[in-house]
């Protein structure tokens, strides 16, 4: 009956393994539980002047896609603008647009002052799609493949190392 006056510190012992455990995880690295499964049903109207909008369905049209949660109020969003531009350039993807919780003028503005990669873009004025898709905040990208799953997903605004070190290598991965 010894060994009870030992359990308050080997529970003590046990946390202490655990929380050390946790301050080795990379706090950058968000899980998606829609990583390797279909993009959530939706379909979004068109900012002005970016028909056709933005239906679930053509995300599966065998081409890879980069869906980029974007706002213009957000400040993240115009730092990783230039790089979301040279993804463009590639051309082996198409970049799709999910314009979050905007006013569509300002969303237009936004695209006209900085460039617009996008071939589309949907408007999420309520944010539930975002919701649907587990966006945390804006900026958030994901890659999508041919068969309409989403196969990564970058939190936070892309830097320019990001293209080399994980754009590049998630398209060639998801290439058939």
């Amino acid at each position: 009956m010894h060994w009870r006056r030992f359990i308050p510190l080997i529970t003590v012992a046990l946390l202490a393994v655990l929380l050390f455990a946790g301050l080795a995880l990379d706090p950058k690295i968000v899980p998606s539980a829609l990583i390797d499964k279909p993009v959530p049903p939706f379909d979004l109207p068109p900012l002005p002047g970016k028909e056709p909008g933005l239906i679930a369905a053509n995300l599966a049209r065998g081409g890879i896609s980069l869906v980029n949660v974007w706002a213009s109020w957000c400040g993240p969003c115009r730092i990783e603008h230039p790089q979301l531009m040279e993804i463009a350039k590639i051309g082996k993807l198409h970049m799709i647009g999910l314009n979050y919780k905007d006013d569509p003028a300002n969303a237009l503005a936004f695209l006209k002052q900085l460039g617009d990669p996008y071939e589309t873009v949907g408007a999420d004025r309520k944010g539930r799609i975002a919701i649907e898709w587990g966006v945390y905040g804006v900026p958030e990208t994901f890659l999508i493949d041919g068969r309409g799953h989403i196969v990564m997903k970058h939190v936070g605004p892309l830097r320019p190392e990001d293209i080399p070190e994980k754009i590049l290598p998630a398209i060639k991965a998801a290439t058939p």
